[in-house]
């Protein structure tokens, strides 16, 4: 493998980890904090992608039909947060799994009905398409870049809100003790409501970026999907930072994987991954308060 081959590889992984990290940051809060195993995550995650080719369509702005497409997705989050899912906070895991798949079907049809089973393309601005040269003999495409610079900025706001805000204090309560959380005067509720909405937004956001680059189709979120619980449980439930070296991680490992190896152990290198370091920390790489 030449340098170029390889730093365009490893720019794939990271930039392909960012999404991922995007993606898995909403779905760990929620399992952390909420108690919830949410498989409709990547329903979401489908959902803004398909909102973004819609505006897109309606309006031929890039920056204005993602902007439509994460709050559309988050408002839909927060729905299904009111309406169906604090049934089932106090519920066995089992009845979570099956209501949450069970969206997943619903969803799946639901926009088959809406928008058809043929995949729908997102086009790029000129801004954002063609590819930039960075150094000599490496070119790489430019909204992929853009994809990476902004995976990355939304990863490091995320950790200054959780980390560092008054809302980001409430949020690491409600993980650490909800019981308490309540006593003391936080409105749990509210908090969850927000924590759901804004999960939906991240999911919107990263399928969005990734419908950019491959497409809009039905079905698309159930594969980042099971890479993302692996994300979730690699990095460690309820952890932020977690989620984030976790998703490098798989990016990276997952991209060199699929050049490097046969497709069989291209394929299971993550799963083996994920068994050797649950081997050695069952926990995860880092506990809630990380």
């Amino acid at each position: 493998m030449t340098l170029a081959l390889f730093a365009e590889q490893l720019l794939n992984g990271v930039q392909f980890g960012t999404m991922l990290f995007i993606m898995s940051a909403g779905l760990t809060l929620v399992f952390g904090i909420m108690n919830l195993i949410n498989l409709a995550h990547g329903s979401l995650y489908m959902l803004g992608a398909f909102m973004m080719a819609t505006f897109l369509a309606q309006t031929g702005n890039f920056a204005f039909s993602a902007i439509g497409a994460i709050a559309a997705t988050a408002l839909v989050g927060a729905i299904l947060e009111l309406t169906i899912l604090r049934r089932f906070y106090r519920r066995s895991h089992l009845d979570q799994v099956l209501v949450t798949f069970g969206l997943i079907l619903v969803f799946n049809d639901l926009t088959r009905m809406i928008w058809g089973p043929i995949p729908i393309p997102i086009s790029l601005p000129q801004a954002l398409s063609g590819s930039v040269t960075l150094w000599e003999g490496l070119q790489y495409p430019t909204f992929r870049l853009f994809n990476l610079v902004m995976g990355a900025f939304v990863a490091l706001g995320l950790y200054l809100l959780v980390a560092h805000t008054r809302a980001g204090m409430w949020v690491r309560a409600g993980a650490s003790d909800r019981t308490m959380a309540s006593a003391l005067g936080v409105d749990v509720e509210l908090v969850f409501v927000m924590i759901y909405a804004s999960g939906a937004a991240l999911a919107g956001f990263a399928g969005l970026m990734t419908g950019a680059i491959t497409a809009v189709q039905v079905g698309m979120g159930e594969p980042v999907l099971v890479l993302a619980l692996v994300v979730t449980v690699i990095g460690g439930i309820g952890s932020i930072r977690g989620a984030f070296v976790a998703a490098l991680m798989i990016g990276v490992v997952d991209t060199f994987g699929r050049v490097l190896l046969p497709q069989a152990f291209g394929n299971m290198i993550i799963f083996m991954m994920m068994a050797a370091i649950l081997a050695w920390r069952p926990q995860g790489l880092f506990d809630v308060h990380n």
